[in-house]
Order: C-alpha cells, then sequence, then structure tokens
C-alpha cells in the first residue's frame, strides 16, 4: 500500500511564521539583503520628506530591484507579482508588496544614485577579498533600445511625408470651403484631419530640426578632422620637400545626408549592426572585466556602434576608481579597439594595453603557433612595441584570456537573465540602468566566488 505524506491545507499556523525561516542559510536573496544593507544609502533617504503616509524604504526597493535583475526578472510589473509568489522575493521584500507604480518610479527617480552605488559595491568585493585588480579585458556588446527600428526617420523619407501632408493639408482645405455646396464623406471630420496633419508636420519638423543639428555638429568634428590631415600633410611635405604622394583628403560634406536617421521613439537610440547580420534600434553597452573574479569593475553606454572611441572613456573611469579599489597593469581588447592613438593613452595611463592590430585566424598552423616569436624592434614605437609582445609565448597566453573574460559576462546577462533590451529610453537613463545591471551581476558574481 502507498505511504504519502498528509495534505492539509487549512490548519493554521499555531505561531506567526518568521520569514527568516523561508530561506536557507546559502541564498542569493539573503546575500543581497545584507550586501544592500550594508550600503550608504543617505542619497536616498534623505530625497524624502518624511511626511504624508509611510514610504518603503529603499533599501527595500532597492534589494527587490538588484535581486529581480539578478535572477531575470526586470518588469516592475513582473516584480510586484513576484512578491507574492516567490519566496525569495517576499524575504526580500520583508513580506512587503510594493506595487508596480512605486517601483518603476523608484527605479527612475533614483538612477543616478545607483550608478554611484556601484563603486561601494567594488569596494565591499574588496575588502572580502574578490576582487584583485591586475588584467582587465574590455569589450562591448549592442543591447536592443526600446524602440522599433521601424520608428526610425530618415531625412529624406522626412521630406517626402511632410510634402505629403502639405498637399493634403491644402486638400482639405479646398473641400472645406466647398463644404456648403457639397456633401462630405460620411466619417471625414476636416477640422480633426487637419489638427492630425498639422500635429504630424510639427513632429516631422522636429524631427528634421534634431537630424539638421546632428549633421551639423558631424561636420564640424569632420571638418576639424580634415584640416589636422591637411595640416600633416603640409608639414610632411615642407619636411622632405617634396609634393606628398596619393590623393588629398576630400573635404567634408555639409548638412544632413538623405539616409541620417532619427528614431521617434528613442531619438538617443541608433541603428547598428547586431550579431547574427541585419541591423536594429540599440546602443552599444561597455564593460571592464575583472581576470581573475570576472566582476565588472568600469561600464558605459554609448551611442557608436564603433569601439574604437570607447578606450579613452573607460581608461578615465577606471582612474576615477578610488585606490582601495586598485589600479589595472594589463588591458584586453579586440581589434575594434585598436589605433595607435588608444595604444599610447593606455601607457600614459601606466596600463600595458594588448589590443590586436586585426582579426586573428580562428584556426592557425601548428607552424604559426609554436613559431619564434621575431627579435624585439630597436627603439620601437609603442604600437611596434605592443605588436611585438603579442607575437610573443606570454603575450599570446595572456590575450588568449580575452574571450573568456567578458564573454561569459555578457553570455549570462542577456542569455541566462534575459536581459536583451533596456525598458527605459534616453542615454542618460539607460547608463543608470545598464550600472543596475552591472551591480546585479556582481552581485551574483560575488555571492557564488563567497560560497564555491
Amino acid at each position: 500500500m502507498s505511504n504519502f505524506r498528509e495534505v492539509d491545507r487549512e490548519t493554521g499556523f499555531l505561531l506567526p511564521p518568521s520569514v527568516d525561516e523561508w530561506l536557507p542559510g546559502q541564498h542569493l536573496a539573503r546575500f543581497v539583503v545584507e550586501v544592500v544593507e550594508s550600503l550608504d544609502l543617505r542619497a536616498m533617504t534623505g530625497d524624502y520628506r518624511g511626511s504624508g503616509s509611510a514610504s518603503y524604504h529603499p533599501a527595500v526597493l532597492l534589494g527587490i530591484l538588484v535581486y529581480g535583475y539578478a535572477t531575470g526578472v526586470f518588469s516592475s510589473r513582473k516584480l510586484e507579482r513576484a512578491t507574492y509568489d516567490s519566496v525569495a522575493l517576499r524575504f526580500v521584500a520583508a513580506n512587503q508588496h510594493p506595487d508596480h507604480d512605486t517601483i518603476a518610479t523608484f527605479r527612475r527617480r533614483f538612477l543616478k544614485e545607483i550608478q554611484g552605488l556601484f563603486v561601494q559595491v567594488l569596494l565591499l568585493a574588496r575588502e572580502m577579498g574578490m576582487l584583485k585588480m591586475g588584467t582587465v579585458a574590455l569589450d562591448g556588446t549592442k543591447i536592443h533600445a526600446n524602440a522599433s527600428r521601424h520608428s526610425a526617420l530618415s531625412y529624406e523619407h522626412a521630406g517626402k511625408i511632410e510634402a505629403q501632408l502639405k498637399a493634403e493639408v491644402g486638400e482639405l482645405m479646398a473641400k472645406a470651403e466647398a463644404a456648403d455646396r457639397a456633401d462630405l464623406p460620411d466619417g471625414l471630420s476636416i477640422p480633426d484631419e487637419l489638427a492630425r496633419r498639422e500635429d504630424r508636420l510639427a513632429k516631422l519638423a522636429m524631427a528634421r530640426a534634431k537630424i539638421e543639428a546632428r549633421a551639423k555638429e558631424r561636420f564640424e568634428h569632420e571638418q576639424a578632422e580634415y584640416q589636422a590631415k591637411l595640416a600633416a600633410r603640409e608639414a610632411r611635405a615642407e619636411k622632405t620637400g617634396k609634393k606628398p604622394r596619393g590623393k588629398p583628403p576630400e573635404p567634408p560634406a555639409a548638412g544632413p545626408r538623405p539616409t541620417d536617421q532619427i528614431n521617434l521613439t528613442d531619438e538617443e537610440s541608433r541603428i547598428m549592426p547586431v550579431a547574427g547580420g541585419g541591423f536594429d534600434q540599440c546602443y552599444n553597452a561597455q564593460a571592464a572585466v575583472a581576470a581573475d573574479s570576472l566582476l565588472v569593475v568600469a561600464n558605459d553606454v554609448v551611442q557608436a556602434a564603433n569601439d574604437k572611441q570607447q578606450i579613452e572613456p573607460m581608461l578615465d573611469k577606471l582612474d576615477a576608481l578610488p585606490a582601495e579599489v586598485g589600479k589595472p597593469t594589463t588591458l584586453l581588447a579586440d581589434h575594434g579597439y585598436f589605433s595607435a592613438a588608444n595604444v599610447i593613452a593606455c601607457q600614459s595611463a601606466q596600463i600595458e594595453p594588448l589590443i590586436a592590430a586585426g582579426r586573428q585566424p580562428h584556426h592557425p598552423s601548428l607552424n604559426e603557433r609554436f613559431a619564434e616569436p621575431p627579435p624585439a624592434p630597436e627603439n620601437p614605437t609603442p604600437v611596434a612595441a605592443m605588436l611585438h609582445r603579442l607575437a610573443t609565448a606570454e603575450g599570446k597566453k595572456l590575450y588568449a584570456l580575452r574571450k573568456q573574460i567578458p564573454e561569459p559576462v555578457f553570455g549570462v546577462i542577456k542569455s541566462a537573465l534575459g536581459f536583451r533590451q533596456f525598458l527605459l529610453r534616453g542615454l542618460d537613463k539607460v547608463r543608470g540602468e545598464w550600472s543596475l545591471v552591472i551591480i546585479a551581476w556582481n552581485m551574483k558574481r560575488m555571492f557564488a566566488l563567497n560560497t564555491r
């Protein structure tokens, strides 16, 4: 005869249950609560007036967000529901149930303060002996914007729609003049149709103005580069006494290009190439990851699809870290970050760069893999010295770590946790949300390092 446990859902508790008894001693939710309670949240708590009905404590709301992002729950509505359904989130929320509007408002209201907590988490990791700054690897990944690429409008197409709408406005005005002499089609309201088109014309004019402003900014940047190339060409001619070889650089064209675009949903996002081919509306999320721990030590979000301009901003972020966190000694990056200026910038920051100068073959031959490195060049330039180190056995071994440092972090965030699209819109807001994602990742990683 089968022997089953008794099922009883009717008997009440003899004593009130304690939320502390709901989870095992080693649980990510406990770790998140402990870390959040150790952070300095005075910048948040001081922003509350203290009048009116009692507010949820920022430590509770921050804990809900961090644990949610660390376990793949990002929506404020899903987080509200999870405070009822999930035992772990009931523990984090202290058996309270803030509604989705409270959670969403807290996230928007304290984005800058959340970004500031990133350094506090790194200091805590350093105190716990988990973070060792030595070799760091820099990489970027495209994160979808909270906007469809089909909402993007090109300058040329905006002009065509504008002309069409103006023609329709003229046609409607003609219908209005003839309204007394002829019946209008059923359902046609000329004032409503005119108002709708005037509203669209105003939005199109605003979009075209923003595209023109971007084009002006781009022209000024390209013009400065053009003048610098001309000056370098003339200096080279004066030095050699010969006419420079090759075609002179072409001057940039002023004004917007027909293909220049703006997204009507999130105008600060950009069309970018994505993995697997094709293009989508994205932001470029950057992360510098410590090799020993896989903790992210610096992060950023940019609008440029190309990574070449991201070395110096990331070096500034690394330099701004407190001395207690430590300073990296070596920076690994793929060929998308390579330029002579970036190599010099790393050396100026007293960080040794190992940046590939080109794409490396996936399956090199045995002769290539075990070939003796070339002799060190005499009086090498910074780039030549770096390329020689990359050709040595030590340099090859160190650079080979690049793929197994930042890419697993991005893989877990995007595939395991499912964070592939920002919920917020606008560059400043997505930077804050990316910092929240990275804080959640660092806490999750610290918990794993603490329990292994």
